[in-house]
């Protein structure tokens, strides 16, 4: 027994269920990628298996208070974190087994005290005429691999089984060609504005839209009834119609009640249909199959219901918020209701729907907010409330959450999600508090790691004498280092456009003028010309002035002379892509295409068929990829060109405060009095002045009717219109481009800072240390620069700069100089690696895939909570990137280290490799308590403090590695500096994975921080590759000279 325990509280079983644990829920958050959330569920989330992984981390914690002897005073803060891991797996057994949810869908004015279960069950109903018999059998399947299931009761002495046979996840009908079958018409119809297939079986009638059609039906009853006659395709139809045939653009009717030869691939309309046969009818089957993954298909089970001794087989189609399409059948002398789908729950009270608010952001269709204002009746007590995203009702140990809306019925539904676990979420929020406490108590307490670990460094800076050891190897290691002819008619040459555009740019001045001029952009966003024009330029052009003009000029000049613009090569082709070049006719060296260059002489968009091709697709080559970037360049300047995006017109009183184009003007009813004349005039007329104004050198005639435009802008979009100081300080930000500016600067001054240091190391002259600290205050100025940037970015966008994958990243920068100025103020060597680092992440902010734009906020967002849990966890990205960069600046140490200078190499190591757990066990802290600060969030947002939510559960996952690695001191065989710092590295492949490959490869609640393209591949394994070779070098010189 006592062996027993000892395996049990060891920390070899420690280390084996971190490394295990979190790897079954890696593996999990790709399962639930591809094959769903229940497929994740029925193999990890929901085993026993991993169920008893969490109960013997309650043991090993449990034990291990003890063995180490946690209890004591002087280890009150270890003691009260590691408490509250054991509080949080409790919390979360009873959640799993005690709590439920669910949804409950309610129309405007409709009261209710029903709701949806989450859990999906057979509902299986038996009686006998006389007696009813209900029960809800809870079923979880697996889209991958097979399943077994069965459910067996007794009614009045008679019993009777369900046993499942089979399981088509996303099931949907499919037409099997079989000689043996039955021959079956294809029909295509898009009658309600989208395509939609039908296979008509022979001798049968479908009611497609209220519309009876047939094929070959015996009786009178089909409005439209097809045969086939000698090898031909009849019809007769009931009503009056017409044709039109697509290949050569020919007319004709259809005349009712007469028999007449039907003729394929031909679109007719017929009543309330608009259809298309396009191939004769073919022998087959229908058949049920798998269809691909998708959040609105439904499921298929198929189950064998046994009762005396009389077996029949069901198909059943539901699944999640199901509760449609029960079968009943008689069977065994019992009568059954057999329903796939939720059970319905009910609430000890009412909730009725007075009103559902949606809010969109000013003159666009995307969401800003959305509310439900209800009536909670109760027996005790009767009250009205609002419930929005991030406010939630608490009554009575039942919440709800404003989770969704349909607005698709006559009356608008609310989606409330419901949540009755009260001591779950009790003891889970205990826990919590335990944990926030412990954590940020061990960084000041004595007697702890931490502190031990201050104290080593205190000593080790004690003992380390002046410099002259490390500096040739790192010199060493950083010391590397067809033609096409096109007879389109009445081209303008590339030289000819050049002079038109040199002789037409407007002045800065004016421009700088124009460039304030305020627009509402697609999705509501106020924002400057010069914005616009910015990200115009930039998105288009891949340059951030084009030919010499200011984005403001190149705006104007596309305002004033659009038609030009059709010809001027400004459209960015990507690189050594000469399979897109030859598809729109340029020669391979061509940078650059005009929006001409994709028109064919037809008229036609010479891409269009491509990209569709392309768009389908999940997986894209190089091509395809380029393709559909270049098609999003193409579309922005073609809406440019066409004027529709500039919406610089306020409609007067409008509810949604909706700015229009000049295009819109003459369609659009609102303006009021003379301003209904007068607006339409302004843009051309300015136009007009403008050309004017070039010959003269004098723009003050267009200036005034520029400021008529900004003015009536001020009269009539007052409520939306931005302060001239935010607007002035947008365009400055836009100017200066301060993240992109301070990866080169941040960058020259970290290889500045190598070279000294190194110099540093093996000179002890008073100008190069004097040298080193001029450079150390550079690095500091240059954070408090990026500092202020990102205040800057806060200020005109009005919310937090970490809510999207640019911003993130620039976040992450920030707090890895912070803290590598914090921990590594007396280690030159450590800043000069946080700054490499730095510069590193900020240039990679800046690649081509990532949109520094900046854009409206995500309603879920849009809470205090991004500014608590979202600047947490991202903040403690810099920490542990600290780490890693730290772990690799070890190892080289190791590398180089020599038999001459290994006692100078060994002191700088162990001042690194302290640093370097400190940095880490900051990170370790940030990231646990902003990780279940986002648990509480989702319980404000969503009703569920834990979903395994792919974001959450890698951030789960990054913290099981990181405690793992801050654990190996204490594994026979894991110890060592080497093991530390290699590990250090290597545990950073769950933060990339947490940010990159969450956001960019799988799929969940988080999308809404997504880019539009995933990490290489190439790069991951230049990384494993550049791991693998530095730690199997070092470990060789580690074994020859440190290891005892």
């Amino acid at each position: 027994m006592k062996n027993l325990f000892n395996f049990l509280y060891s920390t070899r079983l420690m280390a084996v269920l971190f490394i295990v644990f979190a790897t079954a829920m890696g593996v999990a958050t790709f399962i639930e990628n591809d094959y769903g959330t229940q497929t994740s569920k029925a193999l990890i989330y929901n085993a026993w298996w991993f169920e008893a992984i969490m109960a013997l981390f309650i043991i090993n914690f449990f034990g291990n208070i003890f063995r180490y002897r946690l209890y004591k005073k002087e280890k009150w803060a270890v003691l009260l974190f590691h408490s509250a891991f054991l509080l949080i797996l409790v919390g979360a057994g009873i959640t799993r087994y005690v709590g439920y949810e669910g949804i409950m869908l309610i129309e405007e004015g409709e009261t209710t005290n029903k709701f949806l279960s989450e859990t999906t069950y057979v509902n299986v109903v038996v009686d006998n005429n006389e007696i009813q018999k209900t029960s809800n059998q809870p079923i979880l399947l697996s889209a991958w691999g097979s399943n077994t299931w069965s459910y067996q009761d007794d009614f009045k002495g008679t019993n009777y089984k369900v046993d499942l046979v089979d399981y088509i996840p996303w099931a949907e009908k499919k037409f099997i060609e079989d000689e043996n079958g039955v021959e079956h018409l294809f029909f295509v119809e898009s009658s309600e504005g989208s395509r939609h297939e039908h296979w008509i079986k022979k001798g049968t009638i479908q009611n497609i839209h209220g519309v009876l059609v047939g094929f070959e039906a015996e009786n009178d009853n089909a409005s439209l009834n097809f045969s086939n006659k000698n090898g031909a395709l009849t019809m007769i139809s009931k009503t009056d119609g017409d044709w039109f045939r697509m290949a050569d653009q020919k007319r004709g009717t259809v005349a009712k009640d007469s028999i007449q030869e039907f003729q394929y691939l031909t679109l007719h309309n017929i009543g309330k249909l608009q259809f298309v046969i396009p191939k004769p009818a073919e022998k087959g089957i229908m058949k049920t199959i798998r269809g691909p993954k998708s959040d609105t298909a439904k499921d298929m089970i198929v189950l064998d219901v046994t009762a005396n001794k009389q077996t029949k087989r069901v198909e059943l189609t539901g699944g999640k918020f199901n509760t449609e399409g029960a079968k009943n059948f008689a069977l065994g002398g019992l009568n059954f209701r057999l329903l796939y789908g939720a059970k319905i729950l009910e609430t000890p009270f009412s909730i009725k729907l007075n009103d559902f608010q949606l809010e969109k952001y000013p003159g666009s269709e995307s969401a800003a907010a959305y509310a439900s204002e209800i009536t909670v009746i109760d027996p005790e007590e009767t009250f009205d409330y609002r419930i929005y995203m991030n406010h939630i009702l608490d009554h009575r140990g039942y919440k709800f959450f404003q989770a969704s809306y349909d607005l698709s019925g006559e009356r608008e539904e609310t989606h409330l999600s419901v949540n009755h676990d009260f001591l779950g979420t009790f003891v889970t929020y205990l826990g919590y508090s335990l944990l926030y406490t412990g954590l940020i108590c061990i960084l000041f307490a004595k007697n702890t790691r931490f502190d031990d670990l201050k104290k080593s460094l205190t000593k080790i800076r004690k003992k380390k004498q002046k410099l002259s050891v490390i500096a040739a190897l790192f010199l060493s290691t950083f010391a590397y280092t067809q033609h096409t002819e096109n007879h389109r008619p009445k081209r303008i040459t590339n030289q000819q456009i050049d002079s038109i555009l040199k002789a037409n740019i407007v002045d800065k001045t004016h421009a700088e003028s124009f460039s304030k001029l305020v627009i509402q952009d697609a999705n509501g966003r106020m924002k400057p010309a010069h914005t616009f024009a910015s990200e115009l330029v930039r998105k288009v052009s891949k340059t951030e002035n084009f030919k010499g003009m200011e984005p403001s000029q190149v705006l104007l000049s596309i305002v004033e002379n659009s038609r030009l613009w059709f010809e001027v090569p400004v459209i960015y082709l990507e690189k050594g892509n000469t399979q897109i070049r030859e598809l729109i006719g340029v020669a391979d060296t061509t940078k650059r295409a005009s929006l001409m260059d994709f028109i064919s002489d037809k008229g036609t968009y010479k891409i269009a068929e491509r990209v569709a091709e392309a768009q389908k697709k999940k997986v894209r080559n190089k091509f395809e990829k380029d393709l559909i970037n270049i098609d999003k360049r193409v579309g922005l300047l073609n809406t440019a060109i066409g004027g529709g995006i500039l919406r610089i017109y306020p409609i007067p009183n409008h509810e949604n405060n909706k700015w229009i184009s000049h295009l819109e003007l003459s369609s659009t009813k609102g303006l009021i009095g003379n301003d209904s004349v007068y607006v339409p005039k302004l843009l051309p007329l300015y136009v007009q002045l403008l050309q004017s104004a070039k010959k003269t050198n004098n723009y003050e005639k267009a200036d005034q009717v520029l400021d008529g435009i900004k003015n009536y802008q001020k009269k009539y979009g007052a409520a939306i219109y931005p302060t001239d100081k935010k607007i002035e300080l947008e365009i400055s930000y836009n100017k200066i481009q301060p993240f992109q500016k301070l990866a080169s600067y941040y960058g020259f001054a970290s290889l500045l800072l190598l070279i000294f240091v190194i110099w540093q190391i093996f000179v002890s002259k008073k100008w190069v240390n004097n040298t080193v600290k001029v450079l150390t205050v550079g690095v500091v100025i240059l954070f408090i620069i990026h500092t202020l940037s990102l205040i800057a970015r806060w200020y005109i966008s009005g919310y937090a700069p970490w809510s999207n994958a640019y911003e993130s990243i620039i976040f992450v920068a920030w707090a890895t100089m912070l803290f590598g100025l914090f921990m590594g103020r007396k280690s030159a060597l450590t800043i000069t690696a946080t700054a490499f680092l730095v510069a590193i992440t900020l240039g990679f902010a800046h690649q081509n895939w990532l949109d520094p734009a900046i854009a409206n906020l995500q309603p879920v967002l849009n809470s205090w909570w991004l500014l608590v849990h979202t600047s947490i966890i991202v903040a403690s990205y810099g920490p542990l990137s600290l780490g890693m960069i730290l772990g690799i600046v070890s190892l080289f140490l190791i590398l180089f280290t020599t038999e001459n200078n290994k006692k100078r190499m060994d002191l700088n190591m162990k001042e690194i490799t302290v640093i370097n757990e400190m940095a880490i066990t900051v990170g370790l802290i940030m990231l646990t308590i902003g990780n279940f600060l986002g648990g509480m969030w989702a319980n404000e947002s969503w009703g569920r403090y834990w979903g395994w939510d792919p974001k959450e559960t890698w951030a789960l996952i990054s913290i099981m590695v990181y405690a793992f690695v801050l654990h190996m001191r204490l594994i026979p065989g894991l110890r060592g500096r080497f093991t530390f710092n290699l590990w250090s590295i290597i545990a950073y492949a769950s933060i990339m994975m947490t940010y990159f490959g969450v956001n960019f490869y799988l799929s969940g609640l988080h999308s809404y921080a997504s880019g539009d393209k995933v990490i290489t591949p190439t790069s991951v394994f230049y990384s494993i590759g550049f791991v693998a070779i530095l730690g199997s070098f070092s470990y060789i010189k580690y074994k020859k000279y440190y290891k005892k």
